[in-house]
């Protein structure tokens, strides 16, 4: 086989200011207690990629500006929406008022398998990432509408949480109808 890699100015790249320009996705993201810059930075990233609204940097979560987050994000901190709140449950009531679905991703008695979840296309999605080690707090899973969990075959039954955000992310943005 033989392929040619696309060159950077081929990538039609927009840029942050015209990012800013483009349809909602209706989709935000809800870091809850992310303690890692470089996770965040990932954060930022995968979201650009996906054209995600928002992010929201809940409680000990890092805020750019951040050189650790920079490295990671590539600049996307400057594309994506965000905000920084000490108290995520104080964010799920805003956007439960909004008219978001709130969705935790987390394994829990009654998650739901990622592959089983049907996104639909009118509906707003705010997805909950947690924290490296403890993940998402419980009083954050009980205020939402149901749990996603990412199907897993290995021994470890987790994943970094960057790489559940953009396997997630993937999922929503384009299994949506």
């Amino acid at each position: 086989m033989t392929d040619r890699k696309l060159l950077n100015i081929e990538l039609h790249r927009v840029s942050a200011e015209e990012y800013k320009t483009l349809p909602d996705s209706g989709i935000v993201l809800v870091l809850d207690n992310i303690r890692s810059a470089h996770n965040i930075g990932s954060a930022f990233r995968t979201s650009d990629a996906f054209k995600i609204d928002k992010i929201w940097l809940c409680g000990i979560s890092a805020v750019p500006p951040s050189a650790e987050i920079h490295k990671s994000a590539l600049g996307a901190e400057y594309s994506v929406e965000w905000e920084h709140c000490d108290d995520t449950l104080a964010v799920l009531t805003k956007l439960k008022q909004e008219g978001y679905e709130i969705v935790s991703v987390e394994q829990t008695v009654n998650s739901v398998s990622l592959e089983n979840f049907k996104p639909i296309k009118e509906k707003k999605y705010a997805l909950i990432f947690g924290n490296e080690v403890d993940g998402v707090e419980q009083e954050v899973v009980n205020q939402s509408n149901y749990a996603l969990e990412i199907p897993q075959f290995g021994s470890k039954h987790s994943l970094n949480v960057s790489v559940s955000m953009g396997v997630v992310l993937w999922h929503v943005r384009y299994k949506r109808g």
